[in-house]
């Protein structure tokens, strides 16, 4: 029997563990004296306070000899000298199929205090967006359930979607609508920075029994460390990437981007990064291509993305809003002049673009899907003139017919939450819009 292997491992192996120590404390940043461990990698903070369980901590940058370290809960019963341990591994989560159902924080542990099924695999939280050219095109179209979008903003499946809005005009809902009513294997969806009361809303009201049947839910919520809610964004991409590899048709939607990149900034500040753009720091703009880019289609699946853009004061051209829209491939703007006058989704079909739709659907399709376009453009040019009544039926043609159809394309465009359309259904109802029946 050859034991030479055995013997190599044996002297190979460091049988002393080593600890640093903390140094100081200062808002979200802890600094300590070693122990060796690159960034990215987990440690593990131990308060003198006796009963109290160690803290989990993530080496975010280093100071000469000095580790910065931020943790991954409320820093309490941490003083000057407690040691600090090196797990010398990035933070894992345990992800399997058992998981789906579930409720889970940011590093994978069930948010109802029950036990995590068995049978799950540990899988890593941050990896390299695929390769280029192993990315399968977007060939064909997914079932959005939702009649605007299905007909006239199709989305394809591993295509990347941003739904831009302001507070308050139906953003979680949409949603909560796609989940329910797509036609996606799995829906993984992050609640990134959200009010606690607005997470069992989100879950009860607008997921409901069925939605929740066929989705992984990731909670973050406010009041949680920044790292938190950033490591909420990278575990649901990661649950996501682990479906679509099994060969999974995945739905991933995060509400909200925004709240990762602000939650980015509070990290880079801490940590000393310069402030630019509206007080964002560098890495936040060097993290959201690295983010947004993992999903999409590979080899083996497709992960199809729907990103929530929080913008201030319904400002779409501030930097994470104009950031995020040059990596997706289309966007949703949700307008509050809509949601105002009842319509629900408020989305603006003539400010919103799906930058495949040409690829994926007939050419059938895409005519009428121009023609309400057309339609509506022409009402909403002339539509001063035809509320204050100056505009004379027969004048202009185009007119004519844009004021004859604008009764029915804006019930056509109206939805309720609880009102299921296929695919297919939305398209014959687009059909009988324009042409009196089906085409």
């Amino acid at each position: 029997m050859n034991l030479g292997k055995y013997f190599k491992k044996i002297d190979e192996t460091d049988a002393i563990k080593r600890y640093g120590k903390v140094l100081r404390v200062v808002g979200l940043m802890i600094e300590s004296l070693g122990p060796e461990a690159n960034i990215g990698e987990v440690c593990f903070i131990h308060s003198s306070a006796k009963n109290k369980s160690a803290v989990m901590a993530e080496v975010v940058g280093f100071n000469k000899e000095k580790l910065i370290l931020m943790p991954y809960a409320e820093v309490t019963e941490i003083g000057p000298e407690c040691l600090v341990e090196s797990t010398g591994n990035p933070l894992t989560v345990k992800i399997g199929r058992s998981l789906i159902g579930r409720i889970v924080n940011s590093i994978g542990e069930p948010i109802d205090h029950s036990k995590l099924p068995k049978g799950l695999t540990n899988y890593l939280t941050e990896h390299a967006p695929p390769n280029p050219m192993e990315r399968q095109p977007i060939a064909e179209p997914i079932q959005v359930g939702v009649r605007s979008i299905d007909s006239l903003l199709t989305v394809g499946k591993g295509q990347r979607i941003g739904i831009f809005a302001g507070s308050g005009v139906g953003k979680s809902t949409l949603l909560g609508m796609i989940a329910r009513n797509s036609s996606a294997d799995v829906n993984v969806i992050a609640l990134v920075g959200e009010r606690g009361r607005e997470v069992r809303e989100f879950i009860d009201n607008e997921l409901g029994t069925e939605g929740l049947r066929k989705t992984i839910v990731v909670v973050a919520t406010s009041d949680q460390p920044a790292l938190m809610r950033i490591k909420g964004a990278y575990t649901a991409t990661a649950i996501s990437e682990y479906f679509r590899d099994l060969g999974y048709q995945v739905n991933l939607m995060m509400d909200s981007v925004t709240r990762v990149a602000m939650a980015q900034r509070e990290v880079g500040l801490a940590i000393g990064e310069p402030p630019t753009t509206k007080g964002y720091t560098p890495s936040v703009f060097a993290a959201l291509p690295k983010l947004l880019e993992r999903t999409g289609t590979s080899e083996k699946g497709t992960i199809t993305a729907f990103y929530t853009v929080l913008v201030d004061g319904d400002d779409m051209n501030e930097p994470i809003a104009d950031s995020v829209r040059g990596i997706l491939d289309g966007h949703f703007i949700l307008d509050r002049k809509l949601a105002e006058q009842g319509q629900f989704p408020a989305i603006n079909v003539l400010k919103s673009i799906s930058r495949v739709m040409t690829k994926i659907v007939s050419q059938e399709h895409q005519e009428a899907a121009q023609q309400i376009r057309e339609l509506m453009a022409v009402y909403e040019e002339n539509s001063e003139l035809i509320q204050i009544g100056a505009y004379k039926r027969g004048t202009n043609r185009e007119i004519d017919r844009a004021i004859s159809h604008h009764p029915k394309i804006n019930a056509y465009l109206k939805q309720d939450t609880s009102d299921y359309q296929s695919f297919q259904d939305s398209i014959n109802q687009m059909y009988e819009l324009l042409y009196g029946g089906n085409s």
